[in-house]
């Protein structure tokens, strides 16, 4: 994984950078003028990832098949496992597995050529805003359970800031595309209205 990064992001950093250096994150989102929209997608779909994984990584001390013998966000929603693949009924799964099992289905979708070309200017295939979806949906259950089932913990570590800035880039960009369907958002409703708030 990274080959496509490496090539693509490159040209898109600049707009990224000086947009977050001012702390406009609202501009870091836009998709630059005359710049293709699935390379957009892609880039970005890729920096998610890698900040969704990173964080994640911070709390499993503490998320354990223990402590969260299943993937939820509060007491009202619980995520179960399927990647359409080679597990096609859904099921229920601890947290650590569960982002095993993403993490691992993520980079399998950005190493394949046919979602994620690998040559600047290749075509995307009709598919690919679909896999998007997938994937920053799935990354958003991540967020959520951090959210509900760690949040004291990610206090202790004092990384509720980075956490936060995060989190308010990805629910940025996924709104300025509609990429997650709202009912999808509601475990974090409240702090999702408040981050889309001018």
């Amino acid at each position: 994984m990274g080959s496509f990064l490496q090539k693509q992001a490159g040209k898109y950093q600049k707009y990224i950078d000086a947009s977050l250096s001012s702390g406009h994150l609202r501009e870091a989102v836009k998709l630059p003028t005359g710049e293709d929209i699935n390379e957009w997608l892609a880039v970005h779909t890729v920096d998610f990832y890698n900040q969704v994984h990173m964080l994640y990584l911070t709390v499993t001390d503490f998320c354990t098949p223990d402590t969260c013998p299943m993937i939820t966000a509060g007491p009202k929603y619980r995520y179960l496992w399927a990647d359409g693949v080679t597990i096609k009924q859904p099921f229920e799964v601890s947290a650590p597995k569960y982002a095993d099992f993403l993490f691992h289905w993520i980079e399998v979708q950005l190493d394949d050529e046919s979602i994620f070309p690998q040559k600047s200017g290749a075509p995307f295939p009709p598919k690919f805003k679909g896999v998007i979806k997938t994937i920053l949906k799935r990354l958003f259950r991540v967020y959520a359970h951090i959210y509900h089932s760690h949040f004291e913990k990610v206090l202790s570590l004092t990384v509720e800031d980075h956490l936060y800035t995060c989190f308010k880039h990805f629910v940025l960009f996924t709104s300025e595309f509609r990429l997650i369907d709202k009912s999808e958002l509601a475990p974090l409703h409240d702090l999702v209205e408040a981050t889309l708030q001018p």
